[in-house]
């Protein structure tokens, strides 16, 4: 009967992703069996979430962290070793996934370095290296959409590659991901890729906006948690707006495929809040929830799908932004202070995890004698 509810929500049109991934959880089938029983049909990743996979789980890592070290790799390279290790495991588990929804699904994203998230040029090369140490059809690079990070996720596109482009959090800059999008797929197509075979996804980030607005509104405000979904429906719109214009029918008729938006930060912060709430509350056709594993046990528990709650609510949604612009919410600096919050977050697990790998490498090497 609970998994009836996961059966809903995708029949509803969401495709549901894991955002988590370690190497116990591929170790043990734990991955496999969320596929096969709980309709999940992707996986994100970002900094944090290795973090937490090497520091928390380093005896998973014992042995490749072993033998990097005696090879005398350095912390750089070791990180993109282990972690690419893991994404190719998990794009093998859901090769079957990939294969049946014609490359659509079945996708695991890694992301580029955080500290490159202001350099175009060192994020494209990045970008390109990533898809090479993965090595797998079914993977997808993670650009976010900062300023610099626009003309790479073009460039990245249109050498063929396939981008999640995360860390969305306003709708104007979103307009300008979907830009950046078709001028990437233009360009792909000029150099002769296969349209078909390139997939994107838009990564728009949903708890943490009612979690700074929130903050701003004070407690007793009536407006409180209305912020995040109405941002999310008014995004969506403007992607419906997108896709029924001729620049995107061109690339269409060419088999290009559709950049889904990802409605990512959908676990609940705020305990008095329903936590199915980022879900439930956004279901429409041909958009990703990639949920870290609480939310999707949430779901299967208790969250009930009651058909499109996106396009019937765009006006209303318009109105909750009024209200909050009214009350004073400036939420041009709300997702300005999001955007710097989520970049300097990514680096700091990235430089916590650089840390912890070399510390297990040297002792890897002192045990070795070397």
């Amino acid at each position: 009967m609970t998994s009836d509810r996961l059966a809903d929500l995708s029949a509803a049109g969401v495709s549901i992703w894991l955002d988590d991934l370690d190497r116990a959880r591929l170790t043990s089938g734990g991955l496999a069996e969320l596929v096969s029983d709980s309709f999940v049909v992707g996986v994100t990743t970002n900094p944090s979430i290795f973090e937490k996979a090497m520091v928390g789980g380093a005896a998973a890592y014992a042995e490749q962290v072993h033998d990097l070290a005696i090879r005398g790799v350095d912390v750089g390279e070791a990180i993109r070793a282990v972690t690419a290790y893991d994404v190719r495991w998990a794009c093998d588990v859901l090769a079957p996934t990939y294969a049946a929804t014609g490359g659509v699904d079945g996708r695991v994203s890694i992301e580029v370095d955080p500290r490159l998230a202001r350099d175009t040029d060192a994020t494209i090369a990045e970008a390109k290296a990533l898809r090479w140490s993965v090595d797998r059809p079914n993977v997808l690079i993670k650009i976010p959409a900062t300023v610099e990070g626009l003309p790479a996720i073009t460039a990245v596109l249109g050498a063929g590659i396939s981008v999640n482009v995360t860390l969305i959090f306003s709708v104007d800059r979103y307009r300008a991901v979907l830009d950046a999008w078709l001028a990437g797929l233009e360009l792909a197509k000029a150099n002769g890729h296969n349209l078909a075979e390139i997939e994107s996804v838009a990564s728009f980030f949903v708890s943490r906006v009612d979690t700074e607005v929130d903050q701003r509104l004070g407690a007793g405000s009536p407006l409180l948690g209305t912020a995040a979904i109405a941002n999310a429906r008014v995004a969506h719109e403007t992607f419906a707006d997108l896709v029924a214009g001729p620049r995107w029918a061109a690339l269409a008729a060419d088999g290009a495929h559709v950049q889904r938006p990802l409605w990512a930060s959908t676990g609940v912060k705020d305990p008095t809040y329903k936590d199915t709430r980022y879900v439930v509350d956004l279901v429409t056709q041909d958009v990703v929830n990639t949920m870290p594993e609480a939310t999707l046990d949430a779901v299967r528990d208790h969250g009930e799908t009651t058909g499109d709650t996106i396009v019937p609510e765009y006006a209303a949604a318009h109105a909750a932004l009024d209200a909050l612009t009214a009350a004073g919410i400036d939420l041009d600096d709300v997702v300005a202070v999001l955007e710097d919050e989520g970049v300097e977050k990514f680096v700091v697990a990235w430089e916590q995890l650089l840390a912890a790998l070399q510390s297990a490498l040297d002792a890897a090497r002192a045990a070795a004698g070397r």
